[in-house]
């Protein structure tokens, strides 16, 4: 090694060697402005806590980067090119050595002792261009273990702050897009407002006009931020728009401009806006033109006509003040599928339409004409499937049960359900009221839902039938909820799911405390048992 150090061949300038002598110089330097700075006071803390030390490294690569991008770029050029290839070789591979590897890893005994200051500065070429990095080494006065315990639980840090990072990121596009969703329901729900504006405005009608704007901001608002019963209606069908020119220009005939959507809603469930008699108007009243039979008119404008005419008359004798009057609307709907007589019985009875007196009047009629039945007593339902403001908003599911048994919510004492069931006096009558209302949406006879007045059974029956789930299982408006409030084998109540929302599920239940009353729990509760999912 000393013949090598005689050597002087590859050194031909002095310059050479006193800009090495300047190098030597500036580490140094370097290596006392960073040991002056570690003994400050105010840095003691930082020096014995990990997180401190991380956050002074930070520091001083900051400082020092910003200290170096301030020099000339001609003085760097010229430095570069003051020092000898070979001495840039021996640097790279001195910096080399001090990177993390597999020593880091090894007990404390075993690793390589620190013998450089805490920072040191490289400058190498890359592609041209003169870069200064900074790299941590240990501190000089701390022990091989201290320092090698800090570096790592810095590298720890840094690698567990890049983690959250990545994760972040990763479910930023998902909530964009769920967003984006949100977004889009409103629009559309906006753009079918706006048509209703439009034709509010032309009409002139101040107050409804008023109200409709109200509807939609709110309406608009609760779908843009996701809430929780922000679920839309059914859509109705591309034939139904296609009709809307139709829809609008008969509704602005009839004096109904503002219910443009419900006449919508209701040709979906009368035909789909498909054949010569979308709005089944043939037996109407209003019909002048063609045979009153079941199917006699074959001019779908005359149709939508004679269709919008018999609805108007239905909505003014039902008193309907604006399209979110939702009992007096629900009155008109029966009145369209039964007759206006259905109308005035039911304001008489009731002050507007039930469930049940809608099953009641039904059964009356079928009796009296000889037929086997009469009309479709859950008419109502089926036509706000398809309502943008007349559903309960639950989400996905089925809301016709949902509907009827929300219209039983506070009866007391389980009449009529249990006499309905077959009992000549008052039993436990939870499971009797949701086989009441299954059997009012036609359920029971279809085979979707039994009819049962013991929970075992109506349990046994969805196993049995494969339609059954566990209390992991996330429910939809509709699903037959059981509990069991002991923990043992015994299923003790039931009752009806209307939604889930903020991770509880809501439900409409009979016999609670004697009342049907809504209740809710949370997901997963130990007193739910499980689920009947029928196939509507």
């Amino acid at each position: 090694m000393g013949e090598a150090i005689r050597v002087k061949e590859p050194v031909k300038d002095i310059k050479c060697l006193n800009k090495a002598e300047n190098a030597a110089r500036h580490i140094k330097r370097t290596w006392i402005r960073t040991k002056v700075a570690a003994e400050k006071p105010q840095e003691q803390q930082s020096d014995s806590d990990p997180a401190g030390y991380a956050r002074q490294q930070i520091a001083g690569a900051a400082g020092h980067l910003a200290r170096a991008g301030a020099r000339k770029p001609a003085e760097q050029a010229r430095h570069l090119q003051q020092i000898p290839v070979k001495q840039i070789r021996m640097r790279q591979r001195l910096r080399e050595s001090m990177e993390p590897s597999a020593e880091d890893h090894a007990p404390d005994s075993e690793r390589r002792p620190p013998f450089f200051p805490r920072r040191k500065t490289v400058r190498r070429v890359a592609g041209g261009t003169l870069r200064t990095t900074s790299k941590d080494v240990a501190k000089p006065s701390e022990s091989p273990a201290q320092s090698s315990r800090q570096r790592m639980d810095f590298l720890r840090a840094r690698r567990k702050s890049i983690l959250q990072m990545r994760q972040t990121s990763m479910h930023k596009p998902m909530a964009r897009g769920t967003k984006a969703s949100h977004t889009a329901r409103a629009a559309r729900l906006l753009m079918a407002g706006r048509r209703q504006l439009l034709a509010l405005a032309a009409s002139g009608s101040g107050l409804v006009l008023l109200v409709l704007i109200v509807i939609l901001l709110f309406g608009g608002m609760l779908y843009a931020v996701g809430g929780d019963n922000a679920a839309a209606a059914s859509s109705v069908s591309p034939q139904v728009q296609a009709r809307e020119p139709e829809i609008r220009m008969y509704a602005e005939k009839h004096g109904i401009p503002e219910y443009v959507e419900l006449i919508k809603a209701v040709m979906m469930q009368e035909s789909g806006g498909k054949g010569s008699d979308p709005m089944q108007a043939s037996e109407c009243g209003y019909n002048q033109k063609y045979p009153r039979t079941p199917g006699g008119i074959t001019d779908p404008d005359y149709s939508i006509n004679v269709g919008i005419q018999n609805l108007a008359a239905c909505l003014k004798a039902a008193n309907v003040t604006s399209p979110m009057d939702m009992d007096s609307i629900k009155t008109a709907l029966q009145g369209y599928n039964y007759g206006n007589s259905y109308i005035a019985w039911a304001i008489r009875r009731d002050g507007h339409y039930t469930a049940e007196n809608a099953a009641r009047f039904s059964a009356q009629m079928a009796k009296k004409l000889g037929w086997s039945s009469y009309g479709d007593k859950d008419y109502v339902p089926h036509v706000l499937r398809y309502y943008t403001f007349g559903r309960t908003p639950s989400g996905m599911g089925d809301m016709a049960i949902v509907q009827v048994a929300l219209q039983q919510e506070g009866n007391v004492g389980g009449q009529p359900y249990w006499s309905w069931y077959g009992f000549s006096s008052r039993v436990e009558w939870c499971a009797c009221f949701v086989s009441w209302c299954a059997n009012e949406c036609g359920y029971i006879k279809k085979g979707i839902v039994p009819k049962f007045a013991a929970c075992m059974n109506g349990a046994a029956w969805f196993r049995q039938h494969g339609q059954w789930q566990d209390r992991s299982y996330v429910p939809k408006a509709g699903d037959i909820i059981f509990f069991n409030w002991n923990g043992d084998a015994k299923i003790d109540h039931v009752g009806i799911v209307m939604k889930v929302a903020k991770g509880r599920v809501h439900t409409i239940e009979g016999n609670s405390r004697n009342q049907c009353k809504q209740r809710d729990y949370a997901l997963g509760s130990s007193v739910i048992t499980g689920y009947g999912v029928p196939r509507y």
